[in-house]
């Protein structure tokens, strides 16, 4: 264990909803167990996130790249493409400020969970994604052949999901023929399934940036005017100080809630009403939870995961304007989310950090960001 003590691995989640943050917390706790030193490197919600589950670590600000979802989902690929230009430079600052904490920190590796710009030739690199397969419509041969240009530069590309059937991620996390250097490490949560009695018979989990996220939250505050089970309502909004409220009296509302309070919270619910993204499905597979899913507005990749699950039967689903509280009905015909066996070994994960690399030639990339 004592080898890996001045071992500093820079572990860099995206912020875009909190799932990049929250799916590496167990990466974190496996790389403080094993002796290493993490450093964490993030901006907005995502880095709040981590600073209030590990207070001891230290912390960088990464470039935002400043992710906002238009307000009609028909609009979500022209907004991301109208973005992009921003996204290119946020990317370009985060390579340089990258190099710069590599060198001033003595960083000995990087895990990016999602984020482009979070690479440095000179120490082994690792990309977390379930997205080798990026979704957008007409578009997505080009939106995954520039994503697998990106990866490509990384030494290793970790996969939380299986790799055989049956999986969380299908087409996403799977390609048939690849160059690609791929780890299957299984789903990751943070989570533990912990047999407690009922409290609630629905909990609502939001997430996701804005401003679809309060869209929703205003669209089932209306919908649960009319509902009389006991309900916990969980805003995702990340803030200074907890605030909980209450609603008729058999909604009790939180702004948001740290890991452990949120793991007790699920535990104690018979259903989940929350968006299809995938950490809180992986999330939910630990846990064995019944749940119905309201995809992000035009947020193909949650759209996808949705569907699958349904023709599954494994939870239902519909869009965020078609959802009445009658929906909910369905969820009892439905399966529920299962967990899947999982015996990563972290030590010999973390290998990859233990090599030498020579990188004095730029590595050639037909991608330039």
């Amino acid at each position: 264990m004592s080898m890996n003590k001045s071992k500093r691995i820079l572990v860099a989640p995206l912020n875009w909803g909190l799932g990049h943050a929250t799916r590496c917390i167990p990466i974190i706790n496996a790389l403080l167990e094993n002796g290493y030193t993490p450093i964490i490197a993030s901006d907005g919600d995502a880095l709040n996130l981590l600073k209030k589950e590990f207070p001891k670590l230290e912390f960088h600000e990464l470039p935002s790249y400043k992710i906002k979802y238009a307000k009609k989902g028909k609009n979500f690929k022209m907004k991301m493409l109208w973005d992009s230009p921003k996204m290119l430079k946020a990317i370009q600052q985060e390579k340089k400020e990258t190099k710069r904490l590599a060198k001033e920190l003595n960083i000995d590796g990087i895990i990016s969970d999602n984020r482009l710009g979070v690479f440095y030739k000179k120490i082994p690199c690792v990309f977390i994604t379930h997205q080798l397969n990026v979704l957008t419509g007409k578009t997505t041969w080009m939106s995954t052949k520039l994503h697998q240009n990106i990866i490509k530069k990384f030494d290793e590309c970790w996969v939380p999901d299986t790799q055989k059937n049956p999986n969380l991620s299908g087409k996403l996390g799977h390609l048939k023929n690849s160059k690609l250097n791929i780890k299957y490490l299984g789903p990751l949560s943070r989570f533990k399934k912990i047999d407690l009695p009922k409290k609630y018979e629905l909990m609502v989990l939001l997430s996701g940036p804005e401003p679809q996220r309060s869209m929703l939250e205003e669209k089932l505050f209306d919908e649960l005017i009319g509902y009389e089970n006991d309900v916990l309502f969980v805003k995702g909004k990340v803030e200074e100080e907890q605030k909980i409220t209450s609603l008729r009296g058999n909604i009790v509302i939180y702004n948001f809630m740290n890991s452990k309070a949120l793991e007790r919270a699920i535990n104690e619910s018979k259903a989940i009403i929350c968006r299809s993204g995938y950490t809180t499905l992986m999330d939910l597979a630990k846990l064995e939870k019944k749940a119905f899913f309201i995809p992000t507005p035009g947020q193909f990749e949650q759209e996808y995961l949705a569907k699958r699950l349904h023709k599954k039967g494994v939870a239902p689903t519909c869009s965020q304007d078609e959802f009445t509280i009658d929906e909910l009905k369905k969820i009892k015909e439905y399966s529920g989310l299962k967990q899947f066996k999982n015996d990563l070994n972290y030590t010999l994960l973390f290998d990859v950090f233990s090599k030498v690399k020579e990188n004095s030639d730029p590595t050639p990339t037909t991608l330039s960001t």
